[in-house]
């Protein structure tokens, strides 16, 4: 290789780098939970993985990760699913930052959230974790809160449920109805964050229906 197609190759590399997002799908891993309220997040990236035509394979990392282009020219999305269980996700998190080499604010982390109603996404970046052992563990090994959230709806549970019992247990038959509807917003959220920029995104998912 000359020196002109060492510059071009390093300047591609550059580029790529620059336009490259890490998103990744919180959940536990395992089949049966698989279909958990808490794994919503990895629901969400098995949804992006299939847009782009990407398969999830074993990585170096701690992960599970599909990579892949958004379209012709578009940024590239490196989704993972971490291997470990939800309240151990900041090493696979960090590893993968390490790896692409990539600061944390092109880390975008998909997850449930109890707090706000079923089929509502919501998007922010940084602020404390609200109790969600996930965000809490990423934010210690990352050593930062400032990556964007995409918070995914599974609302409170019903009567005196306890919340623990609630996340682990499977979509309700009329949820699983909407979940599609709901997996397919988050994931149009994701491109919108990494396309157009978080604040459009937020204009466009927080406007009333």
């Amino acid at each position: 290789m000359n020196l002109l197609d060492r510059l071009l190759h390093r300047r591609k590399d550059e580029v790529v780098s620059d336009n490259t997002w890490l998103v990744v799908g919180l959940g536990n891993p395992g089949a049966q939970y698989a279909g958990n309220r808490h794994n919503v997040g990895q629901m969400v990236a098995d949804e992006l993985a299939s847009r782009i035509g990407a398969t999830f394979k074993s990585h170096k990392t701690p992960s599970r990760v599909a990579e892949g282009f958004l379209g012709p020219g578009r940024p590239k999305l490196v989704l993972a699913k971490p291997n470990s269980y939800m309240n151990t996700s900041g090493g696979p998190v960090s590893a993968l930052l390490k790896f692409y080499s990539l600061p944390i604010d092109r880390l975008i982390v998909v997850h449930d959230e109890l707090d706000i109603p079923f089929d509502t996404v919501r998007l922010k970046r940084g602020g404390g974790h609200g109790g969600h052992n996930g965000l809490r563990d990423i934010q210690k090994a990352a050593g930062s809160p400032e990556f964007t959230r995409v918070r995914v709806g599974i609302g409170r549970p019903p009567g005196r449920m306890d919340a623990a019992d609630y996340v682990l247990r499977d979509f309700a038959g009329a949820e699983r109805e909407a979940l599609p509807n709901l997996l397919a917003d988050a994931a149009d959220a994701v491109e919108s964050i990494v396309t157009d920029g978080l604040v459009a995104a937020q204009q466009r998912f927080h406007s009333p229906a």
